[in-house]
């Protein structure tokens, strides 16, 4: 079953356009929703359909709606499309190629919530899905689907698109909203969290573009088709970005419940060269890996949990036999070094002593203390090494540098062992 990508196969060229999205039954679920159903009842369509959040929590969107304060008005829609967790590039296509499914949820969001302001966040590397929404947002007004009375309900929207400046921290949602409002991106402390207090102090509702891409069909066929489809507590269909060392690498959209192999074998054509997975990430940058022994795993979002990593933003990335573990480490640690914000001590400092340590290592300058040291380091970042991490920061930027740390020392010890010069000195 496709739900978010069929347009878009079927008429690559124009699914982007007013025009087309018309003509397969776009905007049908905004004109039910704001015509014949209330913005309750919208709400608890969203609830019944189990929809979670496809940012990297995965938190129930329904519920999350409901920590809105009752009566404190005005209250505003924020989209991320801040997508720059490394490997991830499933938004992109949304907002390149279906920026009206994007709208539409949107719109259909701001009814249940009461929301007459919603903001369009998208990172500054991503000019062209920009120009698609913007030009998109302006059809939608010249077609009155948007600003006042909207189809005549009386229902009111204003849409402001935001370009960031490439922080990868925007994707951190206080952080979002202190960029929205013209500050240093930072993530904020919570609590209190942003439903209650957000954008410019008021509360405020941030969801993914992907999870707002549902709800034009969950509205049209309602909460209880949605949640039918996949596995319990991983309900509808999702896109994965699938990356690395695979023959046919790109967005694929499954229902969930399908495991890794038969995502990576026969979505994604297997393995390059035909030679063996050594090892994946399942979920972004962030997650900790998985290696060939657990290609059977279900993909669901519990599954993966009780595994000891996460979905987070749905990005595979395959790595073969060949790899360097330690060089792809080092990698995944230099990104989130240069990325972090500053604003923490475990995370400004310990960042960049992973990354000095590994690239140390990778020059065949390693030292035997080298191993312990990257432990000890992120454990003052992400106290017991566990997952999910116990925190010393605001947000999980710090404890991401951690994961491929804790994964290469836990399944791969010996191959970095093997790297320190045996004449290397004790200390």
């Amino acid at each position: 079953m496709k739900i978010l990508t069929t347009r878009m196969e079927a008429h690559p060229q124009d699914s982007h356009t007013l025009e087309r999205y018309q003509a397969t039954d776009g905007y049908k679920a905004a004109e039910q929703a704001l015509t014949s159903m209330t913005p309750e009842a919208v709400h608890e369509e969203t609830k019944a359909s189990n929809l979670r959040g496809r940012g990297g929590a995965g938190f129930p969107c329904g519920v999350k709606w409901g920590f809105l304060p009752p009566d404190t008005r005005p209250r505003y829609l924020v989209v991320n499309g801040d997508e720059s967790e490394p490997g991830t590039f499933k938004d992109r296509q949304l907002l390149e190629r279906d920026p009206h499914q994007l709208i539409e949820g949107t719109i259909l969001a701001a009814y249940a919530i009461d929301c007459h302001q919603a903001f369009i966040y998208i990172r500054g590397e991503y000019p062209k899905p920009a120009r698609r929404v913007e030009k998109a947002l302006a059809e939608a007004y010249a077609a009155k689907l948007l600003g006042s009375n909207i189809l005549g309900s009386g229902f009111d929207l204003d849409i402001t698109l935001h370009i960031g400046a490439g922080a990868y921290i925007c994707g951190e949602e206080t952080a979002l909203l202190n960029s929205l409002e013209g500050r240093r991106g930072e993530p904020r402390i919570k609590p209190p969290f942003p439903a209650i207090e957000g954008l410019y102090g008021k509360p405020t509702i941030v969801n993914n573009v992907e999870t707002l891409s549902n709800l034009p069909w969950i509205v049209l066929n309602g909460g209880a088709a949605y949640a039918a489809i996949g596995p319990e507590g991983s309900s509808g269909t999702r896109l994965f970005s699938l990356s690395g060392h695979v023959r046919k690498p790109g967005n694929y959209e499954i229902v969930m419940g399908m495991t890794f192999r038969e995502l990576i074998e026969d979505l994604g054509g297997g393995v390059r060269d035909d030679r063996a997975v050594k090892c994946f990430i399942p979920g972004g940058a962030s997650a900790p890996w998985f290696t060939a022994e657990q290609l059977d795993i279900p993909i669901t979002i519990d599954d993966v949990a009780a595994a000891g990593s996460m979905l987070g933003s749905g990005a595979i990335v395959v790595m073969d036999e060949t790899t360097n573990v330690v060089e792809a480490a080092h990698s995944i640690v230099s990104f989130f070094a240069h990325e972090s914000c500053g604003q923490c001590t475990p995370c400004r400092e310990g960042t960049s002593w992973l990354e000095m340590v590994l690239a140390r290592i990778l020059r065949g300058e390693g030292r035997p203390v080298d191993l312990d040291l990257l432990l000890d380091v992120s454990d003052n970042i992400a106290p017991g090494l566990s997952w999910p991490p116990k925190m010393t920061t605001i947000c999980p930027l710090g404890p991401s540098a951690v994961s491929p740390i804790t994964s290469i020392l836990g399944h791969f010890r010996g191959e970095v062992e093997a790297m320190i010069p045996a004449e290397a000195p004790v200390g």
